[in-house]
């Protein structure tokens, strides 16, 4: 039986390494996999050892807060992969932590494969030093990727992006978006805002109340506004409830698969990450808001202080398609004024829309899973 440790600590990775085990079970290929995974991943006979929806945090002090429980997944992961004798680790972006666990796993003798490069070319260049000392084979999903590790002479394979597996026609066609939007009382006349305020707790902490302070806002002054609010893989719609605090007007929440939430709405307001990529791919205006503690901003903004943008729709397109709002500039008087120009201005709004309707382009074409089933084959012994 072939041996494989994944390592997928967040939402998006958590998927594309479910694709990834669907598609060796689809070819009878029979695979033990085990590491870090949620539940997705579970159901599917990956052995979790650690959930990540336990090592999902974002800056400093969440890290502190949570470094018992990620210290112990690190020394858990050694532990078991020294047991095991996996025939190659995976690794899923989480910089922090997996490029900590290669170097330990590295020098162990185990062969290293890293699939979703972290944004070295954005933001930390120097660490793609820590890719050629501790990493056997990079997989990237954005063709100026490979540009950028040949520079550092590094080899990085572009397999292309897992998400254009998961758009279908469906969710382009007008009698399917209707369908879908009259499952929750939505009519052609309704403008639907979403709001998307992450997939971690510290961003839901940190995002959803003013996200919901900023829609109230938009719905006293735009009187055909419905207000949705998309919940997360990794959270249930009683969990953000409770959290909505005094905010007491009317809202819709909604869990379901991403791409069918996202495409009922016709404007978003969503946290920075991956989910700014999916609302591009669904040629969603949308404006961009992130907010961390002062220390781990501070930290943030000294990292990535010669990239212009933050969010991966703009840091993809090499522009500025979408508004961007960080920390103390992601208020409700600014995010408020941004959402209405994007909304009552019809110029605005098609400039942005036609801006997105290239990003598909920008990410190579549909069968990224097969792609990387295929370039990590040869490490199955």
């Amino acid at each position: 039986m072939s041996s494989v440790m994944i390592v997928a600590a967040e939402t998006s990775s958590c998927l594309y390494a479910q694709r990834l085990l669907e598609h060796w079970k689809a070819q009878g290929k029979d695979v033990k996999a085990f590491g870090i995974g949620n539940a997705d991943m579970v159901s599917l006979g990956f052995e979790a050892i650690g959930r990540s929806e336990e090592l999902a945090v974002v800056g400093v002090s969440e890290i502190v807060k949570h470094w018992g429980k990620i210290k112990a997944a690190f020394h858990g992961l050694i532990e078991q992969c020294e047991d095991r004798k996996p025939d190659f680790v995976l690794l899923l972006d989480y910089p922090e932590f997996n490029f900590k666990l290669a170097k330990e796993l590295k020098a162990r003798g185990f062969k290293i494969v890293y699939y979703i490069s972290p944004q070295l070319w954005a933001w930390r260049k120097s660490r793609v030093k820590l890719v050629k000392k501790y990493v056997d084979q990079m997989l990237v999903l954005f063709p100026f990727e490979v540009d950028f590790y040949k520079k550092h002479s590094v080899d990085a394979e572009w397999v292309g992006h897992p998400l254009l597996d998961e758009i279908s026609d469906k969710y382009f066609d007008t009698q399917s978006i209707s369908f879908l939007r009259g499952r929750y009382g939505l009519t052609a006349h309704d403008h639907v805002l979403g709001l998307m305020p992450g997939s971690r707790r510290s961003e839901i902490k940190n995002h959803f109340l003013t996200q919901l302070a900023v829609a109230k806002k938009l719905k006293s002054e735009i009187k055909n506004l419905r207000v949705l609010v998309l919940v997360a893989p990794d959270f249930t719609v009683e969990e953000l409830k409770e959290k909505m605090g005094d905010q007491n007007f009317s809202v819709t929440f909604v869990k379901d698969e991403p791409f069918n939430m996202i495409c009922i709405c016709d404007t978003i307001l969503v946290a920075s990450g991956t989910a700014t990529l999916m609302v591009g791919l669904m040629n969603k205006p949308m404006v961009i808001m992130y907010k961390m503690t002062r220390i781990s901003a501070q930290i943030a903004k000294w990292f990535v202080r010669d990239t212009p943008y933050f969010g991966m729709v703009n840091l993809v397109a090499g522009k500025k398609i979408c508004a961007e709002f960080f920390q103390e500039q992601a208020n409700v008087k600014d995010l408020t004024l941004e959402l209405d120009k994007l909304i009552s201005e019809e110029p605005y709004r098609a400039r942005v829309i036609g801006d997105l309707k290239n990003i598909k382009n920008l990410l190579g074409s549909k069968g990224a899973t097969k792609r990387v089933a295929d370039a990590v084959a040869r490490h199955f012994k």
